[in-house]
């Protein structure tokens, strides 16, 4: 029962993924996205699941059980370094933006964001060089992306909420954080398309209260009583 457990919770990421990158491709509208959304948080079975993406096949009937990646873009005009200084300030970088193959970022008493979720990556690994110093670097990741943190922290926080792991595929998008912070923070979050922080709070909320209500169902008789 533990791993149909285990299973169900990965589809059900998988097909949020994946309804999430329908709806950045205008396959349907925001209204649409959210009663699958719902839907999908309250399936009980794989079968449930797949059921909300059988109308996005269009090949093979397998592609509703996989979900592609984040797509690499080769783009020759994309710079190989670049310097982003935040000292006393804030950043934002959204929407749309190209992302260099290494970023070296300073953050000093400022704030930083940085949003990947319709950022261009090259393939392979993009590294961001990080250092804070009594500041805040936030990072939006989507439900797909892939990322590894080496970063030390002294008098400071970092806090990574992202299951993805690194891919071993070398033509895949992989974000990359080294660095340190002191006295400061560094959160990595994952929210899907259009969606808040306060929304992706609440997601993530439902999300556990549904998966600690599956496990208590799935105790035999007798236990957890």
């Amino acid at each position: 029962m533990a791993e149909s457990l285990v299973a169900l919770r990965d589809r059900r990421e998988h097909v949020i993924a994946r309804l999430s990158e329908s709806y950045a491709e205008d396959v349907f509208d925001v209204d649409e996205l959210e009663r699958r959304l719902d839907l999908a948080h309250g399936a009980r079975t794989v079968a449930e699941l797949d059921a909300l993406l059988s109308d996005l096949v269009t090949s093979t009937a397998s592609t509703a059980l996989v979900v592609a990646g984040p797509t690499a873009i080769d783009d020759p005009t994309r710079p190989e370094q670049k310097k982003l200084r935040v000292i006393m300030s804030s950043v934002e970088r959204r929407g749309r933006w190209s992302v260099p193959r290494h970023l070296d970022l300073r953050v000093l008493w400022g704030n930083a964001e940085l949003d990947f979720r319709d950022a261009s990556l090259g393939p392979g690994v993009t590294t961001i060089h990080v250092r804070v110093f009594m500041g805040n670097f936030e990072v939006i990741l989507p439900p797909t992306l892939a990322i590894d943190v080496d970063v030390s922290s002294f008098a400071g926080s970092v806090t990574e909420r992202h299951r993805v792991p690194p891919d071993a595929d070398p033509a895949r998008p992989v974000i990359r954080i080294e660095g340190a912070v002191r006295f400061g923070n560094l959160e990595i979050t994952t929210r899907l398309p259009g969606e808040t922080a306060r929304d992706a709070h609440r997601r993530e909320k439902r999300e556990r209260k549904e998966l600690r209500g599956a496990e208590t169902r799935a105790l035999p008789p007798g236990r957890g009583q």
